[in-house]
């Protein structure tokens, strides 16, 4: 299943693709689908290659009018092609295996309605899970797809759709039709897509900078209609046409554009061209937090991005995946600053991606923004916080260095050059540095070639009456990613004004270089109460406070009159706590102190994630059950005294019952499920519901007959993957081994229900219980990686390992086991030291909380 990058160079030198004609036939079965395939293609004479074909039955396979012996040239995964003329014509007609994993053409089936509902996921290495494809980026082509599916369904590809032509029955006498989609213009094939079913639509269209209508729509399964919040997305996409188009001087590139919400999808979209699918769990069926609306409207400016960055213009090779995701994540903030409603989403990007990116890189498998990818499955594990959160970072970064106007200039530049072609990083640092006149070499040498976080450190000389005498920053890192990058950052100076807030009275901006930058524009100025280095957030590095800093955020950290500045010493604590250079209990307190003073939702969020987090994982174990209790009991105390019907009331509910564990928590807990006790202004809503029931099954208080209750009254596709969550989390030693045969040794789960179950089986109060599958755990992964699909091995291995068996005993273990993994093994290597670290780290967090 795997492609090396030398034998993608190699096919790319032999081959050139004009076009593929792909018939699929979506009426045989449950199990598998026809598809036939037929190429055209150029090649040098007599060379031989293959296609990727990933498949359940090859019937036949035609080159240039030579049949091929299938059990000859086709082992399920490739077809070898020999002795190829300078024009080809190959015709592979074969079956192909539905998916329940989200990986190729994924087949789910409404339990409110029992119909079926179909969408494709490509990237990485998945096309060739419907039909007969070279596989690889560069190789692009136009694409025409020929669909026979059910006739009451919707078809959508990335063409737009036309109107079906009703065809003989099928088999089972159900009526059918055939969908003719037009060619496409040349694309990669990860980017290709067919999403079917019986979808339902909302319809609207979008004026071009050219003046070009362009028609949109908004689809999902009919048993979500009735919750789709069509407008609010319909106005964000607009949004987005306006600012790309004028930030990248140029149309939009396709004919239409579709946004397609679909079942049990492993990521939160994915940018097929004309036609990106959602993950279903954007559509809010209740009441949700506003930073779950700003992260949903986040993906969907992200996405539309993709359509120039990755779709018109297209990377080359997997190496700069990197340079592709961090372009859309970039874009899509500063496009929801500059032209949405979120006009704080920088202060998310420091909360959430940043907080990733710097937790990403200090793990033990951190590796460069341009990381080198030998192998698709060098790829698969590189949808990580460098790839995503640190690229987008850096090109922050990028973008300060070299001035906005220029980075866009050059960004116009690079897409009338490149338009419908393949790139590489040097195509749009060429265009940067004409655009700038900055030499850019050395600076991608040491941001983009290099690994590691560094960390600034302010180091001040005041005299008595608190002027000023020196300012210089310290730059430091570790010692295996020794790097010392420049910066183009801002430092801030804050004051305490008459209303008790803090406030900017001053900002100077310059360029961090070396070990040691003097800065002599603020030698005489008067010590502010608050420096904060990093201002802005424009450079990616870790902040230290100075003395007298570190005081008043103490003491004031509520008081920030912004919420960027509040954020970066939010994430300055936690960086502290997390690198056991604070006590984690002095975090729980700073946490519980402020956060309901806090304005941003996102950072509300992220406090709770990494509340949650510290109490599990850095307090001492012999403070961790008090100091769990007394945290739960003061959530309590902050969603009864927050305004009712707020935010963070609710955000404070669902975290009290993720924590409840006392009598008197589950007592709570109980009473506001079934009504006996309320908050003004809190709705329980159905999703809310099942939150608050695992938490009760979690603590004892509820088994499998209260889940089935709650199942028969919400018996959809959330409902399932709820009741799954719950049912793994039953605290008894039979649900425990129940649930480890349904994940580990059956493994016929789907994609998301396995998901839950995974969850479910780790929510545990009494880590006792988990104790049994510790070494059961090292002894299945081998197994599970060979024979599952990468989604669904990756949710077991890192899902399951260990981790809340918090002791060095888990360490040694998981080390025998990688001194054990043979040298092929590269991405279960990855997991497991990354899965160790998690461990160490909090050994070494709980041990600077002793005392």
């Amino acid at each position: 299943m795997n492609l090396t990058r030398a034998e993608a160079r190699e096919r790319a030198t032999l081959i050139d693709v004009e076009s593929y004609e792909v018939s699929l036939d979506l009426t045989r079965g449950e199990k598998v689908f026809g598809s036939t395939t037929a190429v055209k293609f150029r090649a040098k004479p007599g060379s031989s290659t293959f296609i990727d074909a990933v498949t359940h039955a090859v019937h036949s396979v035609s080159l240039n009018g030579r049949e091929l012996d299938p059990a000859e040239v086709s082992d399920g995964v490739r077809i070898q092609l020999p002795d190829l003329k300078a024009e080809n014509h190959l015709l592979v007609v074969a079956d192909a295996p539905y998916m329940n994993t989200g990986e190729g053409l994924h087949r789910f089936v409404d339990p409110v309605d029992n119909e079926v509902y179909l969408y494709t996921q490509f990237e990485v290495p998945d096309s060739r899970r419907m039909f007969a494809v070279f596989e690889q980026p560069d190789l692009k082509a136009s694409f025409t797809f020929t669909v026979t599916a059910p006739s009451h369904w919707d078809l959508v590809s990335n063409s737009p759709t036309p109107v079906p032509v009703e065809t003989s029955p099928g088999a089972d006498g159900g009526a059918r039709s055939v969908w003719e989609f037009t060619p496409t213009p040349r694309l990669s094939s990860y980017v290709t897509a067919l999403i079917a079913g019986p979808y339902q639509s909302v319809r609207s269209e979008v004026t071009s900078a050219e003046g070009r209508v362009t028609p949109l729509g908004i689809f999902a399964r009919k048993s979500l209609m009735q919750y789709l919040d069509a407008e609010n997305i319909f106005e964000l996409t607009r949004q987005g046409f306006e600012f790309f188009e004028a930030q990248f001087g140029c149309p939009y590139p396709f004919e239409k554009y579709d946004q397609l919400f679909v079942p049990e999808f492993n990521a939160g979209a994915m940018e097929n061209a004309g036609a990106v699918t959602i993950l279903e769990g954007y559509v809010f069926r209740g009441k949700v937090t506003d930073a779950q609306v700003e992260r949903r409207a986040i993906t969907v400016l992200h996405e539309l991005a993709h359509m120039w960055f990755g779709d018109l213009v297209t990377m080359r090779w997997w190496n700069d995946l990197w340079l592709n995701e961090s372009f859309a994540e970039y874009m899509s903030h500063l496009a929801a600053v500059e032209n949405t409603e979120f006009d704080h989403a920088w202060t998310t990007f420091a909360s959430v991606e940043k907080s990733w990116a710097y937790r990403q890189d200090q793990l033990p498998t951190t590796h460069p923004i341009f990381a080198e990818i030998n192998d698709l499955q060098d790829v698969e594990v590189n949808f990580d916080g460098i790839t995503y959160a640190k690229g987008a970072s850096v090109l922050r970064q990028l973008v300060a260095w070299v001035g906005p106007e220029e980075f866009m200039s050059g960004v116009r530049e690079y897409f009338s050059k490149h338009a419908w072609q393949n790139t590489e990083l040097s195509d749009l640092m060429a265009e940067l540095e004409k655009a700038s006149g900055r030499d850019l070499e050395k600076w991608g040498q040491l941001w983009l070639e290099t690994a590691g976080v560094n960390t600034l450190t302010p180091e001040i000389s005041a005299d008595a009456d608190g002027t000023i005498g020196s300012f210089a920053i310290v730059q430091s890192a570790i010692e295996s990613e020794p790097t010392l990058r420049p910066h183009r950052l801002a430092v801030g100076f804050y004051n305490l004004n008459g209303a008790g807030k803090l406030e900017r009275v001053h900002r100077e901006e310059l360029d961090v270089d070396g070990e040691r930058t003097e800065v002599p524009a603020l030698a005489g100025l008067a010590q502010p109460d608050l420096i904060l280095l990093n201002d802005d957030d424009l450079a990616y590095a870790k902040v230290r406070l100075d003395p007298k800093s570190l005081a008043t955020a103490t003491a004031h950290l509520k008081d920030f009159s912004q919420s960027l500045p509040r954020t970066l010493v939010w994430g300055s604590a936690w960086d502290a706590a997390r690198d056991g250079e604070s006590p984690a209990r002095g975090y729980v307190d700073l946490i519980l102190a402020n956060i309901a003073e806090e304005s941003d939702s996102s950072v509300i969020l992220v406090q709770l994630r990494q509340l949650a987090t510290t109490l599990t994982f850095y307090v001492a174990e012999e403070h961790k059950e008090a100091t769990a209790v007394a945290a739960t009991d003061t959530l309590w105390d902050l969603a009864s005294a927050v305004p009712g019907g707020s935010d963070a009331q609710l955000q404070f509910v669902k975290s009290y019952a993720l924590l409840a564990r006392s009598a008197g928590q589950l007592d709570t807990v109980s009473g506001l499920l079934d009504g006996s006790l309320t908050l003004d202004g809190l709705s329980v809503d159905q999703d809310l519901r099942w939150e608050l029931l695992t938490a009760l099954v979690a603590g004892g208080r509820a088994g499998q007959e209260r889940i089935d209750e709650e199942l028969a009254h919400d018996n959809t596709s959330n409902g399932q993957n709820a009741a799954a969550l719950a049912k793994a989390a039953i605290p008894t030693p039979e649900a425990k081994a129940e649930a480890w045969e349904s994940i580990v040794v059956k493994g016929d789960l789907s994609n998301a229900l396995q998901g839950s179950a995974v969850a479910g089986f780790t929510r545990v109060l009494d880590t006792s219980l988990l104790e049994p599958y510790a070494e059961k755990y090292f002894e299945a992964v081998p197994g599970i990686v060979a024979n599952r699909t990468h989604a669904l091995a990756s949710q077991i291995v890192v899902g399951l390992y260990p981790a809340q068996l918090t002791t060095q005993a888990t360490v040694d273990r998981t080390d025998e086991f990688l001194a054990a993994l043979p040298e092929d093994s590269s991405a279960l290597r990855r997991m497991m030291l990354e899965n160790r670290d998690g461990v160490a780290r909090s050994l070494r967090a709980r041990q600077a909380d002793v005392g």
